[in-house]
């Protein structure tokens, strides 16, 4: 199996230390197994994104001597996402929701006075297709989130920390599109992996706090 690694900066500032060091690793895996090393700028955020911080973040790499074998952009790669939200949505697997960040915000502080894990509650499940239709008309326009299967512990094995697992019922249901339309990186970023035959995936370690919720 060639090996296929990549690095996903975000074109909303500069590169840091913390990016570099990102890079360097994936590129060294890549290129000590005779694989592939991909650039790959994460712009779905069309607000924050510049396309003078995209030419400086491929100016450091080059000075830095870590050359890519093939660069892609999110902002070319829409219709692919909206592919995956599309299938997602049909088996059920996405769901909107309406409350605001306030709302949010309220039940998360009543979860935690009564002593519960500070998650999403599901409260949009419950609502019937009339009251998702009145909000709407409201001109309430939802963020979508992804239904966690919550009868099973998700589990995958860690290059560097060994067998992982958590429970998803433990975690809330994580947005992926906000009520702009705009995506989050999770889902741009799964389908990329998949469709560029990414291998593995080196993180920084701030990235990798996550893993010790299981």
């Amino acid at each position: 199996m060639t090996i296929v690694t990549r690095f996903a900066p975000s074109p909303t500032g500069r590169l840091h230390v913390g990016n570099i060091r990102t890079a360097l690793h994936n590129w060294m895996l890549a290129k000590q197994a005779g694989g592939r090393f991909l650039l790959r700028i994460d712009d779905t955020d069309a607000d924050r994104s510049r396309e003078e911080f995209v030419d400086a973040i491929r100016s450091d790499l080059a000075w830095l001597g870590l050359a890519s074998d093939g660069e892609e952009r999110q902002s070319d790669r829409l219709a692919g996402y909206q592919a995956a939200f599309d299938t997602l949505r049909e088996a059920g697997r996405v769901y909107p929701c309406y409350e605001t960040q306030q709302e949010l915000e309220l039940k998360r502080k009543i979860r935690l006075g009564r002593g519960l894990p500070p998650i999403y509650d599901r409260g949009a499940l419950e609502l019937g297709d009339a009251e998702r239709a009145a909000k709407e008309a409201e001109g309430i326009t939802p963020h979508w989130r992804f239904k966690l299967d919550h009868g099973e512990a998700i589990g995958w094995h860690d290059g560097i920390r060994g067998p992982q697992k958590f429970d998803p019922a433990q975690l809330s249901d994580p947005v992926i599109r906000r009520a702009d339309g705009s995506w989050l990186y999770m889902l741009p970023s799964a389908v990329d992996d998949l469709a560029m035959g990414v291998t593995d995936v080196l993180r920084g370690e701030e990235r990798a706090e996550h893993l010790d919720l299981h």
